[in-house]
């Protein structure tokens, strides 16, 4: 139908294969593969509803074949690696941890942090506490009273 209708089938795959650049997961990618054998299929001269059908097939059997192995390596991050390990733990504060003055550290086990008020409550030196979640690079932490 079209001269050049392998190259439309090219730009396609490449199109594909740039937005998988930028989306999570493997998934655009079998449909750049798909639209590469439907760009061979073109130059070979098959007719463009064979492509079409062929591009449908190959990107549509790579989806369902290969969505589990792709999972494996796109799923979440287990919980208890990095510092989200510091959730539900408790800790000693070592600097008053004060929210308006930017202030707080706390040790966790061996490993000192800096901390914030979960409640917004200045929490003095040497009082035991919860971390409850992370902001950026601080632990939140409550007083392990007021958790109890």
């Amino acid at each position: 139908m079209i001269a050049e209708e392998w190259l439309i089938w090219l730009i396609l795959a490449a199109a594909f294969a740039v937005g998988e650049m930028f989306t999570e997961g493997f998934f655009l990618i079998w449909f750049a593969v798909g639209a590469a054998a439907a760009s061979v299929a073109a130059l070979l001269g098959v007719p463009t509803p064979y492509q079409w059908i062929l591009f449908l097939v190959v990107s549509g059997v790579l989806v369902l074949f290969t969505r589990r192995f792709a999972d494996r390596f796109t799923k979440k991050q287990p919980p208890g690696i990095g510092a989200d390990r510091y959730v539900g733990q408790t800790g000693v504060i070592l600097e008053e941890v004060d929210n308006l003055k930017n202030t707080g550290q706390v040790r966790i086990g061996k490993e000192e942090w800096r901390a914030d008020s979960g409640t917004d409550e200045v929490i003095p030196v040497g009082k035991r506490v919860k971390v409850t979640g992370l902001d950026g690079t601080h632990l939140v932490v409550v007083l392990l009273e007021e958790v109890e």
